[in-house]
């Protein structure tokens, strides 16, 4: 995949989401499955994901499909609130997964927005259908859940960027491809064979090429040891963002306790 397809970090806009996915037939049928099994079957049949035992990238969308689920039921959530918090979820993985990309802080603010547009009442642009609390424990769920594994997702989701370089020199011609011909000359004798050897070391476009070799060798490992410094940086942007999300998160907690006493 080269640098020109690459498709930019986008900036998504937070709509409200209720039965986006899971509409109130759906939710039934997901209320009546109390087994595992069941439940696995039906999210499976409702996104085309019946390949997961052969497919991993089934298999995983399947698996975060489920825990969004059993998340939901953990904190007693009807199912108005279930459809809402499944379709962010599946909104904010999407976003994330468009690109390979860094693009977590583009992801955590889409998914931020999309929680609050089902927490404040301002019709018709947002609902008041989650608590102070619920609010809480869904951005802890998903930071720790998801988040905290970005980069795994977009591993199993994204195309591998690769980087190919090619260089052409003015002046110098290039190979070409020649199929080998039957000739009805002798063979050439050992002596000949010294000859043409020699010929080819006095060639004085040998030491041009060595030149060249060595100077295109040097600009590989300077590259290299760039594009590792950027990963790393990246890497270390990435851990900040989380830390810098985890203590926020943690803080407000404890403000909101603090308001309830």
């Amino acid at each position: 995949m080269g640098p020109e397809s690459l498709q930019q970090p986008q900036q998504h806009k937070a709509k409200i989401c209720m039965w986006k996915y899971l509409d109130v037939h759906s939710m039934d049928l997901i209320d009546k499955a109390q087994t595992t099994d069941e439940l696995k079957s039906l999210l499976s049949e409702f996104f085309s994901l019946q390949d997961f035992p052969s497919n991993p990238r089934s298999a995983i969308l399947l698996d975060l499909y489920f825990y969004c689920i059993h998340f939901c039921r953990d904190q007693g959530f009807n199912r108005e609130q279930t459809s809402a918090f499944f379709s962010i979820v599946k909104d904010t993985h999407e976003a994330c997964v468009e690109t390979p990309l860094p693009n977590v802080e583009e992801c955590y603010n889409y998914f931020t927005e999309l929680v609050f547009c089902h927490s404040i009442r301002r019709p018709p642009f947002s609902i008041d259908l989650f608590s102070q609390d619920q609010l809480l424990a869904i951005t802890d769920y998903v930071i720790n859940t998801y988040f905290r594994h970005l980069k795994l997702y977009k591993y199993a989701f994204t195309p591998q960027v690769r980087l190919d370089i090619s260089f052409s020199y003015i002046g110098m011609p290039e190979p070409k491809e020649e199929e080998p011909a039957e000739s009805s000359e002798p063979p050439i004798s050992p002596l000949q064979e010294e000859d043409e050897e020699a010929a080819a070391v006095e060639d004085p476009t040998a030491a041009l090429r060595e030149y060249i070799s060595a100077q295109l060798n040097q600009e590989l490992a300077q590259l290299r040891q760039s594009v590792e410094q950027r990963l790393r940086a990246t890497e270390d942007q990435f851990s900040s963002k989380l830390v810098q999300l985890e203590k926020g998160h943690s803080g407000g907690k404890g403000s909101g306790k603090g308001k309830k006493k």
